[in-house]
């Protein structure tokens, strides 16, 4: 049976995707959620231009993304979204995925916390921080990690320091 990974990236689709998150997972189809990059050509296609072919690519609104993962695949998924919040929509889509792996989160105008060292700089809402509880609380395995060959924080660890 093929697996799905999740992970939140304010960037999408970028280079450390293709070239390290891809082959280290074994995925083979990824599913980017946002609604406002999935309604505009150019965004679609600027988040497209560097996915090799061998790689079934999808730029969908949350609707599109929920009729996509109820459906079975035999393929390995890498499901990207911006912000933990996208994830509250697609939960039950979700379950049984392999973990939630936070990556770039860049700073907003609601962000208060932050969490820094060797796998990178990210910062977190209140918000996101109630979001990733709940999912923790509902059996989902969440992580910070910037690239798959860095040490990665848990989020047990990242609570400590806020």
């Amino acid at each position: 049976m093929a697996k799905t990974y999740i992970r939140v990236d304010d960037r999408l689709i970028h280079g450390q995707t293709i070239v390290a998150w891809c082959p280290t997972l074994g995925i083979q189809e990824i599913i980017a959620i946002d609604d406002e990059s999935a309604k505009n050509p150019m965004l679609r296609s600027i988040l497209t231009m560097g996915v090799p072919k061998q790689y079934i690519t999808h730029i969908v609104t949350t609707e599109e993304a929920k009729e996509i993962l109820q459906k079975d695949s035999d393929k390995n998924r890498l499901v990207i979204v911006k912000l933990p919040n996208r994830l509250m929509a697609i939960k039950d889509e979700i379950i049984g995925c392999e973990q939630i792996i936070l990556g770039n989160m860049a700073k907003r105008a609601d962000t208060t916390h932050q969490v820094t060292g060797a796998t990178g700089i990210f910062f977190l809402s209140d918000e996101d921080i109630a979001n990733i509880e709940e999912l923790i609380g509902e059996g989902f395995k969440v992580s910070f990690q910037q690239l798959p060959n860095a040490a990665g924080t848990s989020w047990e660890t990242f609570k400590k320091s806020i």
